[in-house]
């Protein structure tokens, strides 16, 4: 996730994939405890869990935010 908290509708944009199918994603991961959602009117906010995260599994959370960082499953951008 590219800033500390987005909104739902920032993370889909751009995506070739279904609000429903994102919707669903997102409650999954939720559930799972990776994310966390607030409501702000009449958006959802997206915040990434890293904290709770690298409590409970140090030296995980780094090496895969770079990797999403470069958008290159070879981490070559």
């Amino acid at each position: 996730m590219g800033s500390p908290d987005s909104t739902c509708s920032a993370l889909a944009e751009g995506l070739p994939v279904p609000l429903s199918t994102l919707s669903n994603h997102w409650r999954i991961l939720r559930e799972a405890g990776l994310i966390s959602m607030s409501v702000d009117g009449r958006h959802r906010r997206i915040r990434l869990r890293a904290d709770d995260l690298g409590a409970r599994f140090p030296d995980l959370l780094g090496p895969i935010l770079r990797l999403a960082a470069t958008g290159s499953p070879s981490g070559t951008p």
